[in-house]
């Protein structure tokens, strides 16, 4: 019977979409998710840098350590047992549990040197995560060793070991099979193109077919060492429309949408299907180029905190995808601050401008994205910020033309968002709260760079400090001192942190979708 089902979905996925509401069932151990996956570039750990990607690889590859499905705020043990830390050597050893790769093969030492080192080697675009270790093609065989049954990690640079376990616990990181990687090596890739269609990990899961802008099935790995996952196989259908999407999910043909419209999801009733919301990691930001005069007096950064429209937002298009939050590190992660003590008042905001003599009306350039929400949030920023003289001309762009806008520093204000690149609030703070070199010459791929912003010296200092302390419950609390002084005053006026509405079954038990798409976990779904 199972056979029989399985048939009628993968016949049911090659069909029109018209002809797919003949199948309302899908199989009892697959679960069908419909989504857009159109973002894939590459799916090859070394490579892989977009939001579906981090999905795919958390559920085929494992790591020494991580944010395990099951809580995804504590760093567990991985394919590592323990570890050991000397933050005076620089070192941190790990030993490796007996697990074994989808492949058969063991995981060995040689395979998590080998992880490292192709990371370091191909230097692709996530390369600069691990290479924050002080980590080079000329010195990585010396930065990761083998004795028996461990590997030690050294790392050079001021920072603590609570920081490289972050790192190490981030998406190159993942640990491949080098006897498998090797075997389909091309011109001395590596592997690489090989592992962009296919999958050498120890995960839950294997990746068993991939057909970009189509499909990605993913196959339950029956040997995983923390026992294998409920579904046999999770396929993920590409459904770029949003309505199409509703209507796979309101007729039984998918099990979860992850694409719906707020209103598609206001629109949703009946007992068939359930709705769930995660706080995401990206934070949405105001910022104001400090190489335009009329935007660096701090009275005018102040100003603004008060000019947003934050209710009003979140409680009308916003909803479902926003809440309020004005600090860089995301709520639900160690070292956040959540206090929201900048509320809608025009007044006050008029009072802050007077009273430090700034002329008004300001005219200024607001670039966005054009795209929902954005242009929405954009045209309630324009209409509140008037009400005090400050006049927005909005001016719409595709991403790419507004990312590379900001990055040339070239823009007056901006309209954008900010998603840490690992799980640990440095990643933000150097993001947000760092720069001890504004010259042009100097790209750093941080908001305070790109918005011009010489970040005060004693605020570069304790970054750097924090980076450093071993002490992670002091670490965490030097984070949340440094988010107040800059919630406090900075260009850059940081408003929403997002969340992800998403849409399934009622009889989808344990998806776990974290703050970000590293986080997303199919291990213990059942139905």
């Amino acid at each position: 019977m199972k056979l029989f089902r399985a048939a009628l979905l993968a016949t049911a996925l090659a069909l029109p979409l018209s002809s797919v509401a003949a199948f309302a069932a899908t199989p009892a151990d697959a679960l069908v998710v419909a989504q857009n996956i159109d973002d894939i570039v590459a799916l090859d750990p070394a490579q892989a840098y977009e939001f579906t990607s981090g999905e795919i690889n958390t559920n085929v590859y494992d790591r020494l350590i991580g944010y395990e499905a099951e809580d995804t705020t504590v760093l567990a043990p991985g394919l590592a047992t323990e570890w050991t830390a000397d933050d005076a050597a620089k070192t941190i050893t790990f030993t490796l549990r007996d697990a074994k790769f989808a492949s058969g093969n063991p995981v060995r030492p040689e395979d998590v040197v080998f992880s490292f080192t192709r990371v370091i080697k191909l230097n692709l675009t996530p390369a600069f995560i691990l290479a924050q270790l002080g980590w080079t093609p000329e010195n990585i065989a010396d930065m990761v060793t083998i004795d028996g049954n461990t590997v030690t990690i050294k790392y050079d640079g001021d920072f603590s070991s609570a920081f490289v376990l972050n790192v190490l616990a981030s998406r190159p990181a993942s640990i491949v099979d080098e006897v498998l990687v090797m075997a389909n090596e091309t011109d001395g890739d590596m592997g690489n193109a090989w592992l962009n269609t296919h999958s050498a990990g120890s995960g839950p899961f294997v990746m068993s077919d991939y057909r970009p802008a189509e499909i990605v099935r993913l196959t339950a790995n029956a040997d995983y060492f923390r026992g294998a996952p409920a579904m046999k196989s999770i396929i993920i259908r590409h459904v770029a429309e949003a309505a199409t999407q509703q209507l796979l999910l309101t007729s039984g043909d998918v099990d979860i949408a992850k694409n719906l419209t707020p209103d598609q999801i206001e629109s949703i009733s009946g007992d068939a299907i359930k709705v769930e919301t995660y706080p995401q990691a990206a934070v949405h930001f105001l910022s104001f180029n400090q190489k335009d005069e009329d935007l660096t007096p701090p009275a005018v950064w102040e100003a603004a905190r008060y000019l947003v429209d934050y209710d009003g937002m979140t409680q009308s298009f916003l909803k479902g995808q926003m809440e309020t939050h004005q600090a860089f590190w995301p709520k639900g992660f160690p070292g956040s601050y959540d206090e929201t003590p900048f509320t809608h008042d025009v007044e006050k905001a008029k009072q802050i401008l007077a009273d430090a003599g700034v002329k008004t009306p300001i005219n200024v350039t607001l670039d966005v994205i054009n795209a929902s929400p954005f242009t929405d949030m954009a045209q309630s920023l324009q209409a509140t910020f008037a009400e005090a003289g400050i006049n927005f001309d909005i001016l719409p762009g595709t991403g790419a033309q507004v990312i590379t806008k900001y990055r040339e520093r070239t823009h007056q204000a901006m309209l954008l968002y900010w998603g840490p690149d690992f799980m640990d609030p440095h990643s933000n703070a150097k993001a947000f709260a760092y720069n001890a070199d504004n010259s042009d010459e100097n790209y750093q791929a941080t908001t305070t760079w790109r918005n011009a912003w010489a970040v005060p010296d004693a605020i570069n200092k304790e970054v750097t400090a924090a980076l450093a302390e071993a002490d992670q419950s002091k670490r965490n609390a030097d984070y949340i001192e440094i988010q107040k002084q800059v919630q406090e005053s900075s260009p850059i006026v940081i408003m929403f942190q997002a969340a992800l509405t998403i849409a399934m079954a009622k009889d989808v038990e344990g998806y776990v979708n974290g703050a970000t798409s590293d986080f997303v976990y199919y291990r213990l779904v059942t139905k």
